[in-house]
């Protein structure tokens, strides 16, 4: 690893201003994009109509998830020796639009003769989307960290979740009434081609960004990256604690899924349901987000971390204690919550534990700390084969618990 030497313009507080409104554009166009391809109701809900079991459930969940994150480990090395980021982010996401249009292809032209051949279609459209997301973040936490100044960072995390909530639940009923509009296939069909066009008004965003500082650091390969990251390893002790942390609160964010099938399974819910679940899930979001945006300078991540692990535990308890589908909506709520809580507290602690040079490697870091959250969701799917949804429920409660040590010892002060 040595760092590069480059001319460069500073970053004025007019620029970061800039490039602040321009993330927000991307944010805000990508909030009403969500609702149309959301991982945790839409695109298992349309497993699960496709004829989808737990394995196909904890396969989608594992690449959606923790796989395409665990792949910025090999992405890192590359997009570290490049010295400014901004065509990759911008390749990346198109290649995003382009698999959101090709899965609404597929289903459009669907037929009943097809469905048993489509999954695996549909798997291949959904890694590319998921893998091209995991190398747009490297560069999208590169470029943040580089072009909106330090103290208007958290401001952006929060601004950016109320906006998206906001957002995101307006246009929530929406997509439930497009998905009530007509019948499987053809709902989602139309779910994936409107989100492809807002994602695609979205990249406008990052067409706007000024990246005036570039990156400084040159990785020698992926062997080369492995040596930096144990050289890391031992003078950041932090570095371990944050992969800890990631490594098990991050199995959270692929509980939903599973609880989509498991909502199929028992109570026999229809498409039309995971609508309505995607609107409480999304009334999570905001509520936290609300919450999170007014205290954003007197709020600590340790309160944000430690609170995150209680109600991780809390969807489980309340998944282990469920009767009847009236009670799932409450589940959702909290599952917005976490996801929320996890996705700013996440995000803040990586520019917290990293600086402005190795941003990009700490990004690809990261990824080495979505092993388990990558093989959680393929072990759940066999679990819940084999033995059923509460032994896999009391197994996820287990490795949440785990979290806090991990929070504990990283003791964030801000």
């Amino acid at each position: 690893m040595q760092p590069l030497q480059f001319s460069q313009m500073a970053l004025t507080k007019k620029i970061s201003s800039h490039n602040f409104k321009a993330f927000l554009w991307h944010a805000t166009f990508l909030a009403f994009a969500k609702n149309f391809m959301d991982v945790d109701t839409i695109i298992p809900s349309m497993i699960v109509e496709s004829g989808g079991g737990a394995m196909h459930i904890g396969i989608l969940t594992a690449i959606m998830m923790g796989g395409s994150s665990f792949t910025q480990l090999f992405f890192a090395p590359y997009l570290s020796n490049k010295t400014y980021k901004k065509k990759f982010l911008l390749a990346a996401i198109n290649t995003r639009v382009f698999a959101l249009f090709g899965l609404g292809a597929l289903l459009f032209l669907l037929t009943t003769q097809q469905h048993n051949y489509v999954l695996w279609l549909v798997f291949f459209f959904i890694t590319a989307f998921s893998l091209a997301g995991a190398f747009a973040n490297i560069s999208y936490v590169d470029i943040l960290g580089k072009s909106v100044n330090q103290d208007k960072r958290k401001t952006f995390f929060s601004t950016t979740q109320i906006i998206s909530g906001v957002i995101v639940l307006s246009a929530a009923f929406l997509a439930k009434r497009m998905l009530e509009w007509k019948e499987y296939p053809l709902n989602y069909a139309f779910m994936f081609f409107t989100g492809a066009v807002l994602l695609l008004i979205a990249t406008a965003g990052f067409w706007s960004i000024k990246e005036v500082v570039p990156s400084q650091l040159k990785i020698s390969g992926l062997k080369a990256f492995f040596k930096v990251l144990k050289t890391e390893l031992k003078e950041n002790k932090k570095l371990v604690y944050f992969l800890g942390y990631i490594n098990t609160q991050g199995v959270a964010i692929s509980f939903l899924p599973f609880i989509i099938l498991y909502s199929k399974q028992m109570f026999q819910t229809e498409s039309s349901d995971a609508g309505i679940y995607l609107i409480y899930k999304v009334i999570g979001v905001v509520f936290v987000s609300v919450l999170v945006l007014l205290g954003a300078k007197k709020v600590k991540y340790n309160l944000l971390l430690f609170s995150n692990v209680i109600l991780s535990l809390a969807l489980a308890v309340l998944a282990l204690l469920l009767k009847d589908a009236s009670s799932i909506k409450y589940i959702f709520i909290i599952g917005g919550v976490v996801y929320s809580l996890f996705s700013m507290s996440m995000n803040g602690l990586l520019l917290e534990v990293s600086g402005n040079e190795n941003r990009a490697l700490y990004t690809g870091f990261a990824g080495a700390g979505n092993i388990l959250p990558a093989i959680f969701p393929l072990i759940g799917g066999s679990i819940i084969t084999a033995f059923g949804f509460n032994t896999f429920f009391i197994l996820f409660m287990v490795i949440i618990l785990l979290a806090a040590y991990f929070i504990y010892k990283i003791d964030c002060k801000k």
